[in-house]
């Protein structure tokens, strides 16, 4: 028997969502406090959150298929607006958030700073119109189909 159940997945994905968000909020502000250390520890830790998304969420896409909207009314369009623009924004993530690390970590600050100031946004909503979607999806319309 697995330790979590595929279930459960949502849940944690959730989780994970949130406990990015917060790395994101806390890397932003060391780096505007000039904290440098502190900062490459939670974009890092962030990184990490990722990776660790990746895989949980295929592994449960895989096997569970897609969850289904259960709301109805004016709630559709508005679920599938939030819905749509966190993948389009989850999709150009990919190769944006590898290509920003890789600038820090190549010591290219200035080049680093100009594509974190598009990603840092981008990823902040990403982390939290995802926490938005499972939360509407699963706790308000769940499908009762």
């Amino acid at each position: 028997m697995p330790i979590i159940e595929i279930a459960q997945l949502p849940h944690v994905l959730a989780v994970i969502n949130c406990v990015t968000v917060v790395l994101l909020l806390a890397g932003y502000s060391y780096i505007r406090s000039g904290d440098i250390k502190s900062h490459r520890a939670c974009m890092l830790a962030s990184v990490s959150m990722a990776i660790l998304f990746l895989v949980i969420y295929t592994y449960y896409h895989l096997n569970a298929g897609l969850a289904k909207f259960g709301g109805e009314g004016v709630i559709r369009p508005i679920y599938f607006t939030i819905l749509i623009l966190h993948v389009i924004g989850a999709i150009a993530l990919v190769p944006v958030v590898p290509l920003t690390l890789l600038r820090a970590v190549r010591e290219r600050f200035d080049a680093h700073r100009l594509l974190a100031r598009w990603t840092w946004p981008l990823w902040m909503y990403v982390s939290v119109s995802g926490v938005v979607v499972y939360v509407m999806a699963i706790h308000i319309y769940p499908y009762a189909g």
